[in-house]
């Protein structure tokens, strides 16, 4: 019974030491973090209601109420921002989600493994780039070229199969930025959004397809009534766990890709707060923007896990 003791004494004294070396790996992160998102939260919020002058400091400069948000309602760029994000942002929370889902399905059903570790690595290839990097390699593949010799590898096919006569500008006119950044954008994510269905798939019950194969079921009909019912509580998790990122459409994407000839349907709130703040020098007017944005993004997220508790079980809190 000693010998016992002491072993379980033993194991709890070097649970004891691991958890403290875990608390102390997180120590840093956690300082970096309050240092650099949590300190600056409340002189952002001051700076919402102030007319902020860098050399006078968040004390000595004049309050103005709420003069900064009518100023912002009255902005021409205001409401066509407010648009385009709610537009771009809701295309691309539903397209990543269908095409994670279509994909993980179809991965589901190869059964040679090679091919399939393959082609996961492929697609989960881009999520790992950044979009400075993407932007780069976008760029010169949907470049209209303005030699022959110069256009874009997608506008060259586009071509030769005879689908258009003219090299399309993906990224230069208002018809088709928005739909380009939707697609690019589940174009790098989807592979690895469908990670959270493919571990779903692993936990139905294997006896269930065994038993509908022997009453006729074929593999379609299979995944109509099993497969998709199946992960239908991921499913509905992650759409509503999605709400909160409505007014998040993507900022590195879109700056690293617009130009002035498309911020009439490229233009962001994100975009609007940079340009405002950091190239105008309209800081309090800029610090508005975002302290109305974060108001929302807030109120999703807490109405997204409010859902999410309700229908799928889901709590944090």
């Amino acid at each position: 019974m000693k010998k016992i003791a002491h072993k379980a004494e033993k194991k709890c004294k070097n649970r004891g030491r691991d958890t403290m070396l875990f608390h102390l790996m997180l120590f840093l992160p956690v300082v970096l973090l309050f240092i650099y998102s949590i300190l600056p939260i409340p002189a952002g919020i001051l700076m919402a209601f102030q007319n902020y002058q860098p050399g006078r400091g968040f004390t000595g400069s004049d309050f103005v109420g709420l003069k900064n948000f009518r100023r912002l309602a009255a902005l021409p760029d205001t409401m066509p921002a407010l648009v385009n994000t709610l537009i771009i942002a809701v295309y691309k929370i539903a397209g990543n989600l269908v095409m994670a889902i279509v994909f993980a399905l179809m991965l589901n059903e190869i059964r040679i493994k090679w091919f399939k570790r393959a082609v996961q690595t492929i697609t989960y290839l881009p999520y790992f780039l950044s979009w400075v990097i993407l932007a780069g390699i976008l760029i010169k593949f949907l470049s209209p070229g303005s030699t022959a010799s110069s256009v874009g590898f997608l506008n060259t096919i586009l071509m030769n199969l005879g689908i258009v006569k003219e090299p399309v500008y993906f990224l230069g006119t208002n018809e088709t930025f928005r739909q380009t950044m939707i697609v690019s954008d589940i174009w790098k994510n989807f592979g690895y959004n469908s990670i959270v269905y493919l571990a779903a798939l692993t936990g139905i019950d294997p006896t269930l397809y065994e038993a509908a194969s022997v009453d006729g079921a074929g593999r379609w009909k299979q995944t109509i009534h099993i497969t998709l019912p199946g992960i239908a509580p991921f499913i509905a998790l992650m759409t509503i766990l999605s709400i909160g990122s409505v007014l998040n459409a993507g900022f590195d994407q879109i700056f690293n890709l617009y130009s002035p000839a498309v911020y009439q349907s490229g233009d962001i709130i994100d975009t609007l707060v940079y340009r405002l703040g950091l190239v105008n020098k309209q800081y309090s007017l800029s610090a508005a923007v975002g302290l109305m944005k974060s108001i929302v993004s807030c109120i999703l997220v807490l109405l997204g896990y409010k859902l999410a508790d309700k229908y799928a079980g889901y709590r944090v809190w």
